[in-house]
């Protein structure tokens, strides 16, 4: 199932899971205490029933839920709904997993001033993880996503998200990993400033349960940017191009290493513009991937 999170002048903020292609019913309707993804997934880990089979319960006891078609909400900037999208959820914590695509392994090596860093961590067994976002840095749906100032090449990155809950992939939602090559190229020491800054990251449109993903190392992911109404750049890609899997992701981030629940690992990209490209301010970013949804932003100087 899909988790959305709403807003409307007249219901408020509440959560929603999609039951129809073009329907939505919100839980916190039907049960005011169950407002986020979070509160579902703990009472799934206190009864031992998928997250799924806890709002098929919640489901059943209404007689007059509050329904929402999907056309009414606005997924796209230019959409005047009559419902707000919202981050699905609030992470405490975004980390990356980078050259995780052999595209991504060869964009990086051209880029970089010492390029057999790229190809060894591509083919070694430990991958590249990195902290990327806080819950303040990471924007949701239809928010403004921003490229540094102080940087003269910058990219989005269309990536898979995965959800961590109790040790566990409990879900998967749309990642944009907002990057500067400029500053990542001059020295990949400097990757912490070219990764983590104001505004620099973005998920949704929604949680999606890892019981409702057949295959996740085996989605379409595509990226498509929008100037002054014109499409700039588009491109796509499959996470099967995946050099590693998401469960070995998990278990390398987990060693040694805490996280709490909620926590986004955003899966690399395979999706890479070409050197002449470079975000602008006011561009439209639109990631999508398959089950999952669209994600879009608007870019802003920071």
């Amino acid at each position: 199932m899909r988790y959305f999170k709403l807003f409307h002048d007249s219901f408020g903020e509440f959560l929603g899971v999609q039951v129809k292609p073009n329907l939505l019913i919100s839980l916190s309707h039907i049960d005011p205490d169950i407002t986020s993804v979070d509160q579902l997934l703990s009472a799934s880990n206190l009864s031992n029933k998928t997250i799924d089979e806890i709002a098929t319960n919640i489901l059943d006891k209404s007689k007059n839920p509050l329904e929402v078609e999907i056309s009414d909400i606005g997924f796209t900037i230019d959409n005047d709904a009559n419902f707000q999208i919202l981050r699905p959820f609030d992470p405490p914590e975004v980390w990356a997993a980078g050259v995780t695509y052999k595209s991504s392994e060869m964009e990086r090596r051209r880029e970089s001033e010492t390029p057999d860093l790229y190809s060894e961590v591509y083919g070694a067994k430990r991958p590249e993880l990195f902290l990327k976002s806080t819950a303040e840095r990471c924007m949701g749906p239809l928010d403004d996503i921003g490229i540094r100032t102080d940087s003269t090449w910058d990219v989005p990155e269309a990536e898979l998200g995965f959800v961590i809950f109790n040790g566990e992939v409990c879900g998967f939602t749309c990642g944009n990993d907002v990057s500067s090559r400029s500053i990542e190229g001059e020295n990949a020491l400097y990757l912490p400033q070219a990764k983590v800054y104001d505004q620099s990251c973005s998920i949704g449109p929604c949680f999606v349960s890892s019981q409702s993903i057949n295959d996740p190392q085996n989605l379409q992911v595509s990226c498509r940017v929008i100037r002054e109404g014109n499409e700039v750049f588009s491109g796509q890609t499959n996470t099967n191009q995946m050099a590693r899997g998401i469960n070995d992701l998990a278990n390398w981030l987990q060693k040694s290493n805490t996280v709490p629940n909620m926590t986004v690992v955003i899966t690399g990209t395979g999706v890479v513009p070409p050197p002449e490209f470079s975000l602008l301010e006011n561009d439209t970013v639109q990631v999508e991937i398959e089950d999952i949804g669209i994600l879009e932003n608007v870019v802003v100087d920071v």
